[in-house]
């Protein structure tokens, strides 16, 4: 199923769950094990009239400890709260394909790495808006004819300043550059093997284990992690059966990911936000069916109750409350998970 498609038929799915109540209930708990959550849907307190979303696809928090929040929505693109969901400051208007946003800590400085779509770019940005930098199509690699060929995600930022860009809905490839943005090679892309790719929609650098830290990038539509050296050597999948994860994001010892949609429910609005331990076994499914393994293996994952509809991003900030930004769904303001103990 290729986005066109994808957006067509959610969005008539869409069309549908809006007629009814979502099925959730606010201040519900979700989730297993160590990993319960209150569930809070009415966070954001800004002003829709004047401060409106439309697709919320990414989330960080910065050192001061705001919630940054991105949008497709023009006449906002980036959104900065407070953890208490008060809306502090916003600014963008020129990013139409506003998709993936990355913080990185630059020498002391803070600055954003947004992707977009419709622009066929990178920029770099300062927190309060001033770019940076602008990365281009990548035409140094001999896969791309055309700007519009190559539909950048997201991005990961080694420690050593190198950037890794996922052209997770052009031809998913990993583009690599170092600190200043000159190019260096590419891996991933799309084939048979199993270093190769599907729909590589998110990236983010592992160093969970400080002696062997790598590339972790999402496989969505082959339902899979995939584990990647800094120069691009394949090392591992992850197997997620049934569920189309979204950006890998390392926080402790845990990697959350937002879970768009299940395979047995494609375009049902059947998301749900997934937690894998150090060893990278799921332990807790908010909003989805309680993990299970036998013989080692994670059974099919799919959602339980209607708490989101296709979440897309997880933010989790200092005090390991969880910020769930959604697609297409309605264009709902962020929700927020607060750790039940």
């Amino acid at each position: 199923m290729d986005r066109r498609e994808f957006v067509r038929n959610s969005s008539l799915a869409m069309a549908g769950l809006m007629v009814g109540p979502f099925g959730y209930e606010n201040g519900e708990i979700i989730g297993h094990g160590n990993k319960r959550y209150k569930l809070d849907t009415l966070w954001s307190r800004a002003d829709v009239a004047k401060n409106p979303v439309n697709d919320c696809h990414e989330m960080v928090q910065d050192s001061k400890g705001r919630i940054i929040l991105l949008t497709n929505e023009t006449r906002n693109n980036i959104l900065i709260y407070d953890k208490k969901g008060k809306l502090l400051k916003w600014w963008g208007t020129t990013y139409p394909g506003a998709h993936g946003l990355t913080l990185f800590n630059e020498n002391g400085t803070e600055v954003l790495f947004i992707c977009d779509n419709n622009r066929h770019q990178v920029i770099k940005t300062t927190l309060d808006g001033r770019e940076l930098m602008v990365l281009d199509y990548p035409k140094e690699t001999g896969q791309y004819t055309k700007a519009e060929e190559y539909v950048p995600t997201e991005t990961a930022i080694a420690p050593n300043g190198d950037i890794y860009v996922a052209d997770g809905y052009g031809k998913d490839f990993i583009i690599w550059y170092d600190a200043k943005g000159n190019y260096k090679g590419y891996f991933g892309g799309r084939g048979k093997d199993a270093s190769n790719l599907l729909n590589a929609h998110g990236i983010a650098v592992d160093a969970r284990d400080p002696r062997h830290p790598h590339l972790i990038v999402t496989s969505r539509q082959e339902n899979a992690f995939k584990k990647y050296d800094f120069s691009g050597a394949y090392l591992g999948t992850i197997a997620m059966p049934g569920a189309w994860v979204c950006r890998p994001v390392i926080k402790g010892d845990y990697l959350y990911a937002a879970v768009l949609q299940t395979n047995d429910k494609q375009g049902q609005g059947s998301g749900f936000v997934t937690i894998l331990d150090k060893e990278n076994k799921v332990v807790s499914n908010p909003g989805g069916i309680q993990p299970a393994y036998e013989n080692n293996e994670l059974q099919q994952l799919s959602q339980a109750t209607k708490s989101f509809v296709y979440p897309h991003d997880v933010c989790v900030d200092d005090e390991e409350n969880l910020y769930v930004a959604q697609w297409n769904s309605g264009k709902v303001y962020p929700y927020k998970l607060s750790p039940v103990v």
